[in-house]
């Protein structure tokens, strides 16, 4: 089952629905992968999963043509096997591509690329600039949620100025925003990358400086008990959005979900639908990931990751990806197997709501006109 939460759709939304699904058949989508940030390894696996996808082609649902571009660990575009600037590499790419972001973290996924890619007059997949910078950064998205009433756990940020001048203040602040343990993790960082659940307040601070080794300012959040779920949802600002089944994440025995029960072949277990939440919790989750999705001013895709208390309280989100994993342990495939859309349809689906996106704007543009 999948929750079907739509918005009113204008007839522009329609004629670019239409216009997108023609567009998409003679499409020439251009999967870029890698980056500099510390995900560049999980950007690879997607980036390879995706355009394996899209090469298929058997059904005849279109792209024409599949190309790949690697962001080097320098910031160079490789493109047929040369490294080149970005200005070069794009001006050798169609105009009229998509650019199908499999990137993770750092400028592919902060806003940054997106940012390039929409001065340029690029489509690509996924959120804009806005949504992009306001998700990559864990306490903005707690405001903003908050302000639109979708629970957050209690916390608060530390940076490194703040920590030099009053470490003690600090730590007894933090003592008080929880009785059961602490997660203490970067502001602006992904795939549970330089992140500690902390159990002992004689290990706050330990962890408080491994995460400001990083540079990156430091969010603290109350440890919340329970099962770990994640919400995927497909679609565009102002058009009809779908909520994927929540998958729920058991990570081994005395494990939370680290970068390796994330990614290896032995982590955590996933489940869609879930084992251990009832019917009426999943639906409400659904409904948490739509509102969020909207909050965020999310376009695509995202997928909602949320804490649903063991004691019964209102369950608390952690953060909203707006590019999530594409390899073989991701996420959000799994949901969307569930509803019916295999890997190669999910790419499809996610390339024609960035052409989509593109149509109802020049529709309403000529509306307007």
């Amino acid at each position: 089952m999948t929750a079907n939460i739509t918005s009113n759709t204008t007839p522009s939304a329609a004629v670019g629905r239409s216009a997108a699904e023609s567009r998409l058949r003679a499409a020439t989508i251009v999967v870029v992968s890698g980056g500099r940030s510390s995900e560049r390894s999980v950007s690879l696996a997607s980036g390879s999963a995706v355009s394996a996808a899209l090469r298929e082609n058997r059904d005849g649902q279109g792209p024409e043509r599949v190309l790949d571009v690697e962001i080097t660990s320098s910031g160079a575009w490789r493109t047929d096997g040369e490294d080149r600037p970005v200005e070069d590499a794009l001006a050798r790419l169609p105009l009229e591509a998509v650019f199908f972001l499999a990137l993770h973290g750092g400028d592919g996924e902060d806003g940054t690329i997106q940012g390039l890619l929409r001065s340029a007059g690029r489509v690509h997949t996924g959120s804009g600039v806005a949504a992009s910078a306001l998700c990559m950064c864990k306490s903005w998205t707690r405001a903003v949620l908050t302000q639109a009433g979708v629970s957050v756990a209690p916390g608060r940020t530390v940076d490194a100025e703040e920590w030099s001048r009053d470490a003690s203040s600090i730590l007894a602040s933090i003592h008080g925003l929880s009785r059961t343990g602490w997660v203490v993790k970067p502001d602006r960082g992904g795939s549970s990358v330089a992140t500690f659940v902390v159990n002992d307040t004689s290990d706050l601070a330990s962890a408080i400086e491994a995460v400001l080794a990083t540079k990156d300012r430091v969010l603290v959040e109350a440890c919340i008990r329970g099962s770990e779920c994640t919400v995927a949802v497909l679609g565009n600002r102002g058009g009809p959005v779908q909520a994927l089944m929540p998958v729920e994440i058991r990570p081994k025995p005395g494990r939370f979900f680290d970068f390796e029960e994330k990614y290896s072949a032995g982590g955590a277990s996933e489940f869609c639908p879930p084992m251990t939440i009832d019917a009426a919790t999943c639906a409400h989750l659904q409904e948490i990931g739509a509102r969020a999705h909207a909050a965020a001013d999310c376009e695509g895709y995202s997928r909602t990751d949320v804490m649903v208390p063991a004691d019964g309280s209102e369950p608390v989100v952690l953060e909203i990806n707006t590019l999530p994993g594409m390899t073989a342990r991701s996420l959000l495939p799994l949901a969307a197997g569930h509803a019916g859309l295999s890997f190669r349809a999910l790419c499809l689906r996610l390339a024609a709501l960035a052409l989509e996106r593109t149509a109802d704007s020049s529709a309403t543009a000529g509306g307007l006109g």
